[in-house]
């Protein structure tokens, strides 16, 4: 593909992601599945434009907005002004890109060559921006997370703009960390432990990981390291009975399995067939025996009953905004809305209440979200414990000391889990003991 047909297909995904409001990867990922002639370098030029937007689209519409007036906004412009701020290519070289030819997209109209004009030489101001743009989401978004977060919002939204790098979970039930590291190493791929989590590794190359026989052997999983850790805080035990209640596609169904050693028994349940589906060749690849499928109508399905009263523990992955993992999904601010939120809300409270029935006396709720909003946290923990008095909240920092490897944090009944502190994805946890 040429320097113009990269540009002309980042415009038109970037459409595409606009219209379908779906999740930015998934769009990415089934285009090329349709153009199967962009070749690696098309892949990764392309990928660079894309999420160069998703990543500064607020400063870029921003600047658009300001030069150009806000309708101007969209794809093509939004593209025009992220080639200007990577400050590779001047002013003939950008416009170089739009040339009218077979695959490229049309030429600059005098409009847009003014703002072209305009942003590059506006690049060595420093223009007052509102927290908003700086942080990269909107307006009503900033204001929930800084209610939230208060004082930490200014780095916490930082540390999201930055491309993460790749956490793996080393599969124990397999190997050992240090034999992971050993046998990625023999395919080219460096990986170094990680903080806090016992089996996270993490890569900070790009990496083929999937493409490697460690990985198809069932070594390794990818997995954050927030993510490994609140399941390590579930505190799973051999033999118990653990009811894993929204298990998605099996990611901490099978990071239990390892911690109970593939000894007792795991209900991974969900209302999605297709996301269960998902999980059954991961379970085989990782050896694990102990994890049972469930699909479910929802949590009053009846196949729930008997499990009433008689899981050790009983973890809830609630659906959430999914803010903490921005610097993974830079598309995501964009596709939500205060409605998300109060949506989100009746579901976590349904859930909540549907899992406190599952747990034995003396057993333990695990609530979790991949949310910085106190409103999907700690305040749906505190309506919870009002509500259900025969449960109290332990203290995470004992629970963290006996199964993780790092020192425990000073912390409260709960964890907040962030990127500028951690190093993970935004994750709370919060662990309910049912009084016997």
């Amino acid at each position: 593909m040429t320097p113009a047909a990269r540009v002309a297909a980042a415009i038109e995904v970037l459409g595409l992601i606009e219209a379908l409001d779906r999740p930015a990867d998934r769009v990415v990922e089934r285009w090329f599945k349709g153009h199967r002639f962009a070749g690696s370098k098309d892949r990764a030029a392309i990928n660079e434009i894309i999420y160069g937007v998703l990543r500064h689209r607020a400063a870029l519409a921003w600047d658009v907005g300001r030069f150009a007036g806000e309708p101007r906004v969209g794809p093509r412009s939004l593209v025009l002004a992220e080639l200007a701020r990577s400050e590779t290519l001047d002013h003939a070289g950008i416009a170089a890109h739009f040339d009218s030819s077979r695959y490229g997209p049309s030429k600059l109209t005098k409009e847009e060559d003014q703002l072209l004009e305009n942003i590059l030489s506006s690049s060595g101001e420093e223009p007052t921006r509102p927290d908003w743009v700086i942080a990269n989401c909107p307006d009503w978004l900033f204001g929930e997370i800084r209610e939230s977060l208060g004082d930490a919002t200014a780095a916490e939204l930082n540390a999201m703009q930055r491309r993460p790098a790749l956490d793996l979970r080393a599969n124990t039930i397999k190997a050992t960390p240090e034999e992971v590291i050993r046998a990625l190493a023999e395919e080219g791929v460096r990986a170094e432990r990680c903080s806090h989590a016992s089996s996270a590794l993490r890569v900070r190359e790009r990496a083929s990981v999937r493409g490697t026989q460690a990985y198809r052997d069932g070594l390794v999983e990818i997995q954050d390291e927030g993510s490994q850790v609140a399941a390590a805080l579930v505190d799973a035990r051999s033999g118990q009975t653990v009811v894993d209640l929204c298990a998605g596609a099996g990611g901490k169904s099978l990071a239990l399995a390892a911690t109970m050693m593939n000894q007792g028994l795991i209900y991974a349940c969900d209302v999605s067939s297709t996301r269960l589906k998902r999980m059954e060749p991961r379970l085989r690849r990782a050896g694990v025996t102990v994890v049972q499928p469930v699909k479910l109508s929802g949590v009053d399905d009846s196949r729930l009953d008997e499990l009433a009263n008689s899981a050790d523990r009983v973890l809830v992955d609630a659906p959430c905004t999914g803010v903490g993992t921005i610097r993974r999904n830079p598309d995501l601010p964009w596709r939500l809305s205060p409605a998300d939120i109060e949506r989100n809300l009746l579901v976590q409270r349904e859930i909540l209440n549907g899992a406190a029935k599952l747990v034995s006396p003396g057993g333990r709720l695990i609530y979790v979200t991949c949310s910085l909003l106190e409103s999907e946290n700690g305040a749906q923990i505190r309506n919870f414990m009002a509500e259900h008095t025969d449960f109290h909240a332990m203290r995470v920092g004992p629970i963290w000391s006996d199964v993780l490897d790092s020192s425990a944090p000073d912390l409260d009944d709960t964890v907040l889990l962030t990127p500028a502190r951690y190093g993970t994805d935004g994750f709370f946890v919060a662990v309910l003991e049912r009084r016997e």
